[in-house]
């Protein structure tokens, strides 16, 4: 016991058994985004992405599904081939893409993305976006890239289909929109226009239960 004027041990230098230390908690690792582990095939290996593509139903499959009326004739494409092989519009989209995309990532912070993915649950429904970021909330954003000979005063709604079967298979919040135009081939404007869409569940609804009748005509040929 201390004596009056003495201060005695001081508590911090006592010494403490194993029992009252208090535990050392590691930091938890970052988890993984939940779309990571659901990547099919990378873009840069394209044998490897088309013969996953044929697979399953994707986003450009989906945007042509305005309704039951077009199951037929797509199942009949998917699984006997379309013999599109591209044209000129298709190639300057091509080229163009790239850099269009590299105005997103500096202006938006949205990585280019090249992976086919899958819906969670469901190794038939797939999607590859243009691009891919983590908002600082956490949710998932996408990019989709359009090029373009025509003013748009709204996004054609085939695009809209696109856009919100790629939300539904990757688990995103919202997509950023970005459309080129030109004029015989040379980009109108100084920079692309864009447009952010919303996640629609409703849409969303209507295209997984098409894309399940697709699936069951394909399974049926």
């Amino acid at each position: 016991m201390a004596r009056n004027g003495d201060p005695g041990i001081r508590l911090s230098n006592m010494l403490t058994f194993p029992w009252e230390e208090a535990a050392v908690v590691a930091p938890a690792a970052p988890a993984t985004p939940p779309h990571l582990d659901r990547v099919v095939a990378d873009g840069s290996n394209r044998m490897a992405w088309l013969k996953a593509r044929s697979t399953g139903v994707t986003a450009t499959d989906v945007a042509r599904l305005s309704g039951p009326q077009n199951l037929a004739g797509v199942a009949y494409e998917k699984i006997n081939g379309s013999g599109f092989g591209g044209n000129v519009y298709t190639d300057h989209g091509t080229e163009r893409e790239p850099h269009i995309l590299r105005w997103v990532n500096t202006h938006y912070g949205i990585l280019p993305s090249a992976a086919l993915f899958h819906a969670a649950g469901r190794p038939q429904h797939l999607a590859t976006p243009d691009g891919l970021a983590i908002s600082k909330s956490g949710a998932l954003e996408l990019a989709e890239i359009k090029t373009t000979n025509k003013a748009w005063r709204s996004i054609p709604r085939h695009y809209l289909r696109q856009v919100w079967w790629q939300q539904y298979v990757l688990g995103a919040e919202r997509t950023l929109v970005v459309w080129e135009q030109h004029d015989d081939f040379i980009p109108v404007g100084s920079a692309p226009e864009c447009r952010w869409v919303d996640r629609d569940e409703n849409e969303i609804a209507i295209l997984v239960s098409l894309a399940d009748r697709l699936l069951e005509l394909m399974r049926a040929s």
